[in-house]
């Protein structure tokens, strides 16, 4: 989680300091206050008090309560933008790099899993910086600051506070090492629910064509039951944690109104100033101690989310921290023009137990028309992916205009490769943008895209759509028919 916060920008962390100062402000403001209620409640209890006094200290409270909300609400504001920067730069990281990954490492992710680490796992780190920026900072300084207050005035209270501070952070303990694991379960689920629900949209109509509604459902019901149970088991054990911290917090303040009033009636009958000061320690104390155990209640309220969060976390690292990638090399142009030549390659997928192709070689030179012809399975597909670099040869070289692939950049690679894959794939936008597509060294002009389109027999119904070239597009070219489409 800490690694994700160091990918903040510049000012994000400015904002972050400027959180950090408003909360120690508000903390100041609302420590202040038990102290004037001491003091009001002697006031009060004081023969021949004034109400201009009174109405002093009271004044003095509203001041405290006042400062404490403004610097609240402006520490949220500032923990949204902090918050929301850091998932703009985590989003942006993972597009980037899952853009740069080989088919190897989309195989190791999944399409679904990359989906949903880039939409709700950032969210839930996002989420978890809001509210940790409020309470992760507040919760401890505040605690460790009213101990310091009321460490001093009765050991037998502090002794008492002490005894229900261990016991709520035992049972947070317990929790959290139950709840950890399952949380992490959590994640894989969503991402079995998010695959199958894709396989089913993706190919509804062959699950039509094949009765196969019932059996989809069957698979969708039995993931969203592991979940449900998953997710109802965590949230449980969360609803019995916060009535346990408070009753915590009402016995405490039980315990030590209890506690106090056997301390005042130690104390002489005629003594009454000293009565009187010891019941305003005991009720300063009370409320000082509640702030520690409602101090335990924020840490427990972030613990809700945290835990969901530090597995985002570790997700999003995992794809950000990947080395599943083509490496780009630093040469431009071949010694040859036209050709391709592969010498004794051979290559295996990553996972894989042999090789799916062994020690192949020949040359392809310009003006040459090829045709790889062998059972399906047999790694033609393979074959032509080594020559477009989707993954690099085990052993043995690839040659392109008379140079390795591997020494070759992207874009200077890329421009000599035309690669049209079994699959039709199209992107929402124009026809305009789908002929045009990726970055190239000169401009499209409309008479080029026409030319193309008569050389694949696309010009036809192209002419006929309302808006020619600027014709809209479905995504994946739903809009099209499936002979359109690879045409296109």
């Amino acid at each position: 989680m800490f690694k994700l916060l160091g990918r903040m920008r510049k000012q994000e962390r400015l904002l972050t300091a400027v959180c950090i100062l408003l909360v120690l402000g508000q903390i100041w403001f609302d420590l202040a206050l038990p102290d004037y209620m001491k003091d009001l409640t002697i006031l009060i209890q004081t023969p021949g008090s004034t109400p201009g006094a009174v109405w002093q200290v009271g004044a003095k409270m509203l001041g405290c309560a006042l400062g404490s909300m403004a610097l609240a609400v402006a520490c949220g504001y500032f923990a949204s933008q902090v918050a929301a920067g850091l998932g703009f730069v985590l989003r942006q990281e993972l597009f980037e790099k899952t853009a740069g990954f080989d088919k190897a490492a989309m195989n190791r992710f999944s399409v679904p899993s990359l989906v949903i680490r880039t939409t709700n796992d950032v969210t839930q780190v996002q989420m978890v910086l809001a509210i940790g920026l409020q309470v992760m900072v507040r919760a401890p300084v505040m605690a460790v600051w009213a101990v310091i207050k009321i460490v001093n005035k009765s050991w037998q209270l502090s002794l008492l506070t002490a005894a229900f501070v261990m016991g709520i952070l035992t049972v947070m303990l317990i929790t959290m090492v139950i709840l950890l694991p399952r949380f992490k379960r959590v994640q894989r689920l969503v991402d079995d629910i998010n695959r199958i629900a894709r396989e089913n949209l993706s190919g509804i109509s062959v699950v039509h064509a094949f009765n196969a509604e019932e059996y989809q459902l069957e698979k969708f019901q039995k993931a969203n039951g592991q979940l449900t149970n998953t997710q109802l088991f965590n949230q449980r054990m969360f609803a019995g944690m916060m009535p346990l911290v408070n009753l915590a917090i009402n016995g405490l303040t039980l315990g030590i109104y209890w506690m106090g009033a056997g301390l005042i009636q130690q104390i002489s009958s005629g003594d009454v100033m000293g009565r009187l000061a010891l019941f305003g320690d005991v009720v300063t104390f009370s409320t000082y101690a509640t702030y520690v155990v409602m101090s335990l209640m924020m840490v427990v309220m972030i613990f809700m989310f945290l835990p969901a969060a530090q597995v985002s976390a570790g997700r999003i690292r995992e794809v950000l921290e990947a080395d599943g990638q083509v490496k780009s090399g630093p040469a431009k142009q071949g010694s040859e023009v036209g050709t391709v030549e592969f010498r004794n390659v051979s290559f295996r997928y990553p996972d894989g137990g042999s090789d799916v192709l062994e020690n192949i070689s020949f040359r392809v030179n310009q003006g040459d028309t090829v045709a790889i012809i062998g059972a399906t399975g047999c790694g033609k597909t393979t074959l032509v992916s080594l020559a477009a670099r989707l993954y690099d040869a085990t052993s043995g070289q690839v040659f392109v205009d008379g140079r390795d692939v591997r020494e070759y950049d992207f874009d200077s690679l890329y421009n000599k490769v035309g690669y049209v894959t079994q699959r039709a794939v199209l992107f929402s936008g124009t026809v305009k943008s789908n002929l045009s597509f990726g970055e190239s060294t000169a401009q499209v002009a409309d008479e080029d895209c026409w030319r193309a389109l008569r050389l694949a027999c696309a010009e036809d119904f192209v002419d006929h759509l309302p808006d020619k070239l600027e014709g809209r597009l479905d995504q994946g070219g739903k809009n099209l028919s499936g002979g359109q489409k690879q045409r296109l």
